[in-house]
């Protein structure tokens, strides 16, 4: 029977909540995957040896979330760092030295069946079947699956301890002929031989010896051979190699798990949004996702247990940095005993142009370093010079200018931030086109819907100026889909009522590829024309479908259904002239601006949070006494 310590249990499990607390305080936003991480470790950490397989924990999340710095500051407060490997896996290249898990984890000495933490990391790019559902031909780091399997490496090698032997055997047959011819034996003389660095080094591998190669060295040649020959005979060199102490962590970034990725260039969305629709991401996403990389095998070997990083909300970015402000103040006055005071413009002017939401903490930082201590260090020669010993910084919005307060002296440096310069150098005619744009959108969406978008901007940080209406989740059906195209529609169609049809703008390109996506769903996928039931999307030949057929019907369902968002927004023409004008006077509208003229125009619409799922009220509807809803319905 196992005996356990429970003394020893309870330092550890001690040493877990000393171990949590300090990654809370060192990470922003992410408390729950840090107390999911824990309490999935806690056996392993506490008592590994009751595991009977390695414990498998997934980390998935979009660039900059932490997944990374998140298990190496875990390795450092559970102080393991000796026994601690990352590791990056490649399906390309041909068979060489450390091309098997097996032997890069050799290389680290963890074959000795003790406790140790693995982070296999940005496992997307291990991917083993094409855009096309292929296999892809691999020959490296094919062991990965084994490990995943049940924690067994198998020993393809045995080769070290047969050439050991061979060698020895050889060694003793020439001894023994020169003693039969009576010759003298010079290395008998000498005593008996020991072992070399290199044969200890390689023996202690092959037997998984629990012994420092340094002790091995006084092992002769004799008590060696023993050795082996009694691992041989109770098969021991023959047993897989147990990792079932292995912590396996695996880390990536699943672009097909949370599709608002692709917009990381975006510093103009707000941080809000984009968190509650990553918070929406599920497992069945997540292994949907894997699906697309990996054989459905391998996708098992994952196991259940996957933590999905959201991303950061904008009190998480302020935040940070409030953390990365006061850094700079205190390293500061550390090396030069000058206090930093700096106010609420700085934080504000870092924000906006160092926040990404897409792409976590890595450009917020760079921008600190940009905006804040590039400017710090000419000030600090300013402030060594006149003796003072406080800096007082204040960013005017109004005038562009970083001003500093130094003793007595102020001094103003003209500053705009990078992505601000972006958003200013948009011009008045192409916002104007914009926000009636996008103010198309937004007048359809809340007719429709009734619901104020989530966000409205005309002013956006982009080379070529461009805006965006960021509408909530909806859920899809025959009539939400229609309606969906004519909100993609509405942009276009707005410019033509405001500017005239020869002025309408090429901004409607993207437009108008969405809705045609969703009208070639609504006829070919989802069977909602009744003039075509079968499926037209299938790829596999022996089912595939002449798309042809369904492209006219596709066609009239698009020119009606621009005829009705031009009715639609005729309708509304006085609530989009005043809406395109409030947008292009600011930039950007918040929704209690956006409800506010929506209110004034008669329109009902509703501010919902940014996880709202817009679905009709199934449940209420079940509930009714049975009433036949024919097409018409």
């Amino acid at each position: 029977m196992l005996q356990l310590d429970k003394s020893h249990i309870q330092a550890r499990k001690a040493e877990l909540d000393v171990a949590k607390r300090a990654l809370k305080q060192h990470f922003v936003g992410i408390d729950k995957i840090i107390d999911e991480l824990m309490d999935c470790i806690q056996v392993w950490y506490l008592m590994p040896e009751l595991l009977k397989r390695p414990v498998i924990i997934n980390l998935w999340g979009m660039t900059g979330v932490g997944k990374t710095d998140l298990v190496r500051q875990l390795v450092k407060h559970l102080h393991f760092q000796d026994r601690f490997a990352e590791v990056e896996l490649s399906n390309t290249g041909i068979t060489s030295w450390g091309s098997s898990v097996s032997a890069v984890l050799d290389d680290y000495g963890f074959h000795n069946r003790k406790p140790c933490i693995v982070l296999f990391d940005e496992i997307q790019r291990f991917n083993t079947i094409d855009s096309k559902g292929e296999s892809l031909g691999q020959t490296k780091f094919m062991d990965f699956w084994e490990l995943l399997s049940d924690g067994y490496l198998s020993k393809k090698e045995k080769d070290d301890l047969d050439s050991f032997l061979y060698e020895y055997y050889q060694r003793e047959r020439n001894a023994q002929r020169r003693r039969n011819k009576g010759e003298k034996d010079e290395e008998e003389d000498s005593g008996p031989s020991y072992i070399s660095m290199w044969d200890a080094i390689n023996l202690k591998k092959s037997l998984n010896l629990d012994m420092d190669v340094g002790d091995m060295l006084d092992i002769t040649e004799e008590e060696m051979v023993n050795m082996i020959l009694a691992a041989k005979r109770k098969k021991v060199i023959y047993e897989p190699i147990n990792h079932t102490q292995t912590l396996i962590l695996i880390s990536g970034n699943l672009d097909d798990a949370f599709q608002m990725a692709h917009q990381a260039a975006e510093a103009d969305v707000d941080a809000d949004i984009f968190h509650a629709f990553t918070t929406k991401v599920t497992l069945m996403d997540i292994k949907d996702a894997l699906l697309r990389k990996f054989r459905p095998e391998q996708v098992a070997r994952f196991g259940n247990i996957h933590l999905v990083y959201p991303s950061l909300r904008k009190q998480d970015f302020n935040t940070l940095i409030a953390r990365e402000v006061e850094r700079v103040q205190t390293d500061t006055e550390q090396r030069t005993g000058i206090r930093l005071v700096t106010d609420a413009s700085i934080n504000r002017l870092i924000y906006r142009n160092g926040v990404f939401p897409v792409q976590g903490v890595r450009p917020l930082f760079s921008s600190v370093t940009d905006i804040l201590e590039v400017n710090l260090s000419r000030l600090l020669l300013q402030a060594l010079t006149d003796d003072a010993d406080e800096i007082h910084l204040h960013y005017d919005e109004a005038q562009q200018k970083i001003m500093a307060r130094l003793g007595d002296n102020t001094l103003e440096y003209p500053y705009v931030g990078r992505i601000d310069k972006i958003r200013q150098d948009n011009t008045l005619a192409a916002v104007a086109n914009i926000s009636a744009h996008e103010a198309g959108h937004a007048v359809v969406y809340m007719v429709l819907f009734g619901l104020i978008p989530l966000q409205l901007q005309s002013k956006v940080a982009s080379s070529y100026a461009s805006g965006f209406t960021f509408p909530h989740q909806l859920h899809r059906t025959r009539r939400s889909l229609l309606d969906m195209i004519k909100v993609y529609l509405a942009g276009g169609v707005a410019e033509e009522l405001l500017f005239g049809y020869q002025e309408a703008s090429t901004g409607r390109e993207n437009d108008r590829e969405r809705a045609t996506e969703l009208a070639m769903d609504y006829v070919r996928r989802y069977g909602f024309d009744d003039e075509f039931q079968a499926t037209y999307t299938i790829e596999d030949y022996p089912h595939r479908m002449n798309t042809a057929v369904t492209d006219m019907d596709v066609e009239k369902m698009m020119m009606r259904l621009v005829s009705e968002t031009k009715e639609l927004l005729g309708q509304y023409a006085h609530f989009l002239h005043a809406l395109s004008n409030a947008l292009a006077d600011a930039g950007k509208l918040e929704t209690q601006d956006v409800a506010a003229i929506a209110q004034q125009h008669e329109v009902q619409a509703e501010i919902k949070p940014e996880g709202h799922l817009h679905i009709a009220d199934y449940d209420v509807q079940l509930r009714k006494p049975l009433v036949w809803r024919g097409r018409s319905s």
